[in-house]
């Protein structure tokens, strides 16, 4: 039996569920909101660090997001393979580690600062971590020329690329005239498994420390 530990809200419980909506896999959730205090209890045994998601699979605890999803596919297989062998799955882990490292985690240098409170913002911070998202969006603007996905078929870049890309666009806005890019995350939204995580955590856009844009 599966269960992910996660919030619906949070990006990399986002990246580990649209594998599982992908394929159709069973799994219970056990949300992580302060209102189902038995699930936090249970993952502060199972992963004293705190990081969630959180993978159990039959009682085996499978932590962080990528290894989840391999995990997933080597598990629990379905129509979906989001790591191919070869060459192929090198270029996928590859962007993989680009939308973790220098998408997701300069959105949160952002996010980061505005949870700090006001009296402790970081104005250079902020800057630096925004002109860091604006030279990623140039630079993957360029890569996706000619593509649908990020690598070839659905991914684990994808799956990366999903929450990055929407909460790194509310933090500071893709220019339009980046139209590889905008598509990419219009096409990324619309996909079905994406799209019931964002719905999902729709109840919760309040917990966004910087205002959620009314949009997407």
């Amino acid at each position: 039996m599966l269960e992910l530990f996660g919030h619906p809200f949070s990006s990399y419980t986002w990246k580990a569920l649209i594998p599982l909506y992908e394929n159709g896999t069973p799994f219970t959730f056990r949300s992580l909101d302060p209102a189902f205090p038995e699930n936090g209890a249970e993952f502060a045994r199972l992963w004293p660090i705190g990081k969630f998601p959180l993978l159990v699979d039959d009682g085996r605890p499978v932590m962080e997001s990528s290894v989840i999803i391999e995990h997933l596919q080597r598990h629990h297989p379905g129509p979906v393979t989001f790591i191919p062998e070869g060459d192929a799955g090198l270029e996928v882990r590859m962007l993989d580690r680009i939308f973790d490292n220098h998408v997701m985690a300069q959105m949160q240098r952002v996010v980061n600062d505005a949870l700090r409170g006001s009296e402790r913002h970081d104005p250079v911070e902020v800057a630096q971590a925004k002109a860091t998202l604006q030279r990623n969006y140039a630079w993957l603007d360029q890569w996706l020329e000619g593509r649908e996905w990020a690598s070839g078929p659905f991914s684990l870049a994808d799956c990366a690329a999903a929450p990055a890309l929407f909460y790194a666009d509310w933090v500071d806005r893709i220019p339009e005239t980046l139209a590889n890019l905008t598509a990419y995350r219009a096409r990324l939204l619309a996909r079905p498994s994406v799209a019931r995580a964002v719905d999902e955590a729709r109840p919760f856009r309040a917990y966004f420390p910087l205002g959620a844009p009314d949009r997407d």
